[in-house]
């Protein structure tokens, strides 16, 4: 790992470091979204074929009931028990923050509040590259279902032989998910964005992907909602003379068995620095005075994960602003996080925890303002609505109030 200083121009290019574009990624993802709007099924199976290498017909892009049970018969019978018990702390979690309508009564008769209303449709994207990212179904479909998603569909990538992985299919068929469809890529993202004769248009697409299916989710917001343009995983570990190095060092690895993954070390200590500049290959040391200066630096970094690995963690949480996920104490590794903890591992990177938050349930809900008001109430407002309508030019405004307290 390298030591770099706070301020210096390797800090602010990691401090700025966000959602990097590329003209040839951003081309060839155009041509690709605009291939399945107009082509539809077509175009989804020649992109399989190109790029999975698999040849399959319009009828099996979507996973059967016959597939699907045997994919139970391919799996260990100890991997449901774990995931039950995984989508139950999941489950947990996020019944917390389901969101209720509410109402508050004004002045003569006046009524105003939230109604929530979930999406009617969501497509998960469950990359399946160089392993199948079984993860992703519960931390993206959990939250989705409390907060009462009716529809949930899932597209992943097919492995050569044509199938999907199984342990992929029995999180979704625990979890009842409506449809499994075997594509990938940017192409995927556009199916569900667009619609075809095979996979339906959804409202929103949620999870993670490679640089083509990120690209893809930033150019179809408008035609959907996406959950968030993420970049590669990231973690910074606040750590100081209390931390035991090997926690240290086995948690920066861990981040580093993602392609272009991003561990940041952030100390104290300056044994804890000659430790794991030794130990762990990429990455980056940042060398601080006190405890203060390690969340300011933080806050600047807004990581995807943060680790506080100090003696007092909570006194240290209360200066932390900016972090997808926050893990406190030496038994908290972000790999608890990633997997059985409960909150959802789809987390902001690139500095973007600054302004975005975790999926959770609230991303899978729309709210409608509700306003309510008797004519006595209309009337105390009269005033402000006409002066403010004139001083806009919206006299027909003033005019649709108006008719409503003439009434005989």
């Amino acid at each position: 790992m390298r030591v770099i200083k706070v301020r210096g121009k390797e800090w602010e290019k990691l401090v700025n470091r966000g959602f990097t574009r590329h003209a040839r990624v951003e081309e060839k993802v155009a041509r690709i979204l605009e291939a399945v709007r107009e082509e539809g099924d077509a175009a989804l199976l020649r992109f399989t074929r190109r790029f999975d290498r698999v040849k399959l017909t319009p009828r099996g892009l979507r996973v059967t009931e016959a597939e699907t049970s045997a994919a139970f018969q391919n799996i260990k019978p100890e991997f449901v028990a774990s995931l039950k018990q995984v989508i139950e702390n999941v489950e947990r979690f996020y019944k917390r923050s389901v969101k209720r309508s509410w109402r508050i009564r004004g002045e003569n008769g006046v009524i105003l509040g939230e109604h929530p209303v979930a999406l009617d449709r969501v497509g998960v994207y469950v990359p399946s590259g160089t392993a199948p990212l079984v993860s992703t179904v519960y931390m993206t479909v959990v939250p989705a279902r409390m907060a009462g998603v009716r529809e949930i569909i899932l597209a992943t990538p097919p492995k050569p032989n044509g199938s999907v992985d199984p342990h992929i299919l029995v999180v979704a068929s625990l979890l009842k998910v409506s449809a499994v469809y075997k594509v990938g890529g940017a192409q995927a993202i556009a199916a569900m964005a667009f619609g075809t004769k095979t996979i339906p248009k959804v409202d929103k697409i949620t999870g993670p992907g490679n640089p083509y299916v990120t690209e893809a989710k930033r150019q179809v917001f408008g035609y959907v909602d996406v959950d968030m343009t993420a970049g590669p995983t990231e973690i910074a570990v606040i750590a100081n003379h209390s931390a035991n190095p090997e926690f240290v060092a086995k948690d920066l690895e861990a981040e580093n068995e993602h392609a272009g993954g991003l561990a940041v070390l952030i100390t104290t200590s300056k044994a804890l620095t000659k430790t794991i500049r030794k130990t762990v290959g990429r990455g980056y040391i940042i060398q601080v005075k006190n405890l203060n200066e390690a969340a300011e630096a933080a806050n600047l970094l807004a990581p995807e994960h943060l680790e506080l690995q100090v003696s007092r963690p909570q006194a240290l949480l209360r200066r932390i602003k900016n972090a997808g996920a926050i893990f406190i104490g030496p038994y908290s590794p972000a790999s608890v996080g990633d997997y059985a903890a409960g909150p959802s591992h789809v987390l902001p990177t690139g500095g973007t925890a600054r302004f975005f938050s975790g999926l959770g349930v609230c991303d899978f809900l729309k709210v409608s303002h509700v306003i309510g008001y008797s004519k006595k109430a209309l009337e105390s407002a009269r005033g402000t609505i006409e002066q403010l309508a004139k001083i806009e030019g919206l006299i027909k405004h003033w005019e649709s109030v108006e008719a409503r307290l003439n009434e005989k």
